[in-house]
């Protein structure tokens, strides 16, 4: 895996605007519920800073995931009358 083409921590709250410390905590609790899995970065001898951890959603919750985003986006519309979608984060999951 690289950087390129996964997700990783940083730059899920990056994307999202949140920060890390109520970012990291979310991924680890879908982990421990089984909707996300991860592993580390393979190790580069050349590679700058930490390794970083890549995320991504099971497949299997995957249906799971869209449902209850689709919920909270039509309550969330519901009181605000529509709700937009974070840049970069179109197309659901």
């Amino acid at each position: 895996m690289t950087g390129d083409d996964h997700l990783y921590g940083l730059k899920i709250a990056k994307q999202i605007g949140r920060p890390t410390g109520s970012v990291f905590p979310i991924l680890m609790r879908l982990e421990d519920c089984g909707w996300a899995t991860s592993e580390w970065e393979e190790s580069d001898a050349d590679s700058r800073g930490p390794r970083r951890r890549f995320y991504r959603l099971h497949p299997d919750c995957l249906g799971e995931a869209r449902a209850l985003l689709a919920s909270k986006r039509g309550r969330a519309a519901g009181r605000s009358g529509s709700l937009a979608l974070r840049p970069g984060w179109e197309g659901g999951l």
